[in-house]
């Protein structure tokens, strides 16, 4: 599977970005799907989560109420809504998709990771 994310840019705090995820090579509708950001300087953590089939949903502390996770299997796309942006926002944010549940994802267990996208919020 290649992940390929995309959407990230410049914003001012308190505006809203959306970023997609395009999968090749396999479909993703089998596979949990989620968003991890890293700050230089800083480990990469976990951000949003979706499990295969959409119903269950996962999300870091920081981003609960602003960041929206959703998937279109027909389209092999997941995508982040993100609102209220804040500049502790900033960071590269990846793409990333499991074979497993969900909940493996979210604690770092990831068989395919994207090229990241880079998102800056201004304060």
């Amino acid at each position: 599977v290649q992940l390929q994310a995309s959407g990230g840019g410049l914003v001012q705090a308190g505006g809203s970005l959306r970023l997609s995820c395009a999968a090749s090579g396999r479909s993703i509708s089998t596979y949990a799907m989620g968003w991890f950001r890293q700050d230089p300087g800083k480990e990469r953590e976990f951000v949003a989560a979706i499990s295969w089939s959409g119903a269950g949903l996962y999300y870091t502390d920081s981003v609960k109420g602003r960041f929206t996770i959703s998937r279109d299997n027909s389209k092999n796309t997941v995508y982040l809504q993100m609102n209220s942006l804040k500049p502790e926002d900033t960071a590269v944010y990846y793409c990333a998709a499991s074979g497993g549940a969900a909940q493996l994802l979210v604690h770092g267990g990831v068989d395919y990771w994207g090229k990241g996208t880079q998102v800056t919020v201004s304060s």
